[in-house]
């Protein structure tokens, strides 16, 4: 099945214990309240199964039958924030992801996502990341135009061949010896937010340094930090600086969750993947694309990464 509008089909596996029953049971079970929009779906042949024959609600199903069809979007608060493209050609583009948005799909999140956007910008179906960020960081995201190339670009981080730099606000500590690498070994269950460091081998490597003392907007000072992961576990670079006792300003998990309201934009992660540089795995070429963004909080309080002036060319 083809995107609609940018958004990927979704894939159901029929479980043992759903045999027999028919689609309709089957996705009304599992999505409580889509009966009418399942009605509508199927009657415009948009829900097929694995040998593309279309499904109805009454069509009965068998164990592990593959069921395709375009979810439901969710309502979705707009993050209002520009997402610039730095550099493009024949192979990838690279932008400048703003805080607060998803890098894919996920969840509650479809639309408000930085490849569901980029698809709709540029009306091309096939672009796909060859990595991820958080959705509370902001900088620089690398998606591949050619399926052809997306597994090399995609080896370069999962290689860790690609060389990341981060920035971070967070709270200075006389007694702290920076730089200074931190190991520890991470682990995350799916479904619960926050990751935790756990005893066994390591599985994460960050290098972390102070570059300088900045404005907090109130009177007093905190650092702004170089960070370099050698590593990508989810929140390895959050859960390392809250280790060290200077957790990142505007972490709403570590070192303890806080509540965070969905659409409230005022108190952003103060985050940004700064930097990213790699040689190229189709050409050769070194490349480095620069965030155009800075950090808020630098000079205020609050605030999330805003542009500052034109996106920045490759360099190299």
């Amino acid at each position: 099945m083809p995107l609609r509008d940018g958004v990927d089909p979704t894939r159901l596996v029929v479980a043992e214990e759903e045999a027999g029953r028919t689609l309709g049971e089957v996705l009304e079970a599992r999505f409580p309240g889509t009966a009418e929009y399942v009605a509508r779906e199927s009657a415009a042949g948009c829900v097929l199964g694995s040998d593309g024959a279309p499904l109805g609600p009454g069509s009965v199903l068998a164990a592990r039958q593959a069921v395709w069809m375009y979810r439901e979007l969710p309502d979705e608060i707009d993050v209002p924030f520009p997402m610039p493209i730095l550099f493009e050609d024949e192979r990838i583009v690279v932008v400048d992801k703003p805080h607060f948005l998803a890098t894919m799909p996920r969840g509650a999140r479809v639309v408000q996502s930085a490849l569901v956007r980029l698809r709709r910008e540029l009306d091309e179906p096939l672009l796909s990341p060859a990595h991820r960020l958080d959705r509370l960081t902001a900088g620089v995201l690398l998606f591949t135009r050619d399926p052809a190339v997306r597994g090399p670009y995609q080896q370069l981080f999962a290689t860790g061949a690609a060389r990341k730099e981060y920035a971070a606000l967070a709270p200075l500590r006389a007694d702290l010896v920076l730089p200074t690498v931190v190991e520890s070994r991470i682990e995350k269950t799916p479904g619960i937010m926050r990751a935790y460091e756990v005893d066994g081998p390591v599985n994460a490597r960050s290098h972390i340094e102070l570059e300088s003392e900045v404005p907090d907007g109130r009177g007093g000072t905190v650092g702004r930090y170089r960070l370099r992961p050698e590593t990508g576990k989810t929140h390895q670079l959050r859960l390392h600086m809250s280790g060290l006792g200077v957790p990142i300003l505007g972490d709403p998990l570590y070192p303890e969750p806080r509540e965070f309201v969905d659409g409230d934009f005022s108190v952003p992660l103060r985050l940004l993947a700064r930097t990213l540089a790699f040689t190229d795995p189709v050409d050769g070429t070194e490349r480095e694309y620069v965030s155009t963004r800075v950090l808020g909080g630098e000079s205020a309080g609050i605030g999330s990464a805003m542009p500052q002036g034109d996106p920045q060319p490759e360099i190299g």
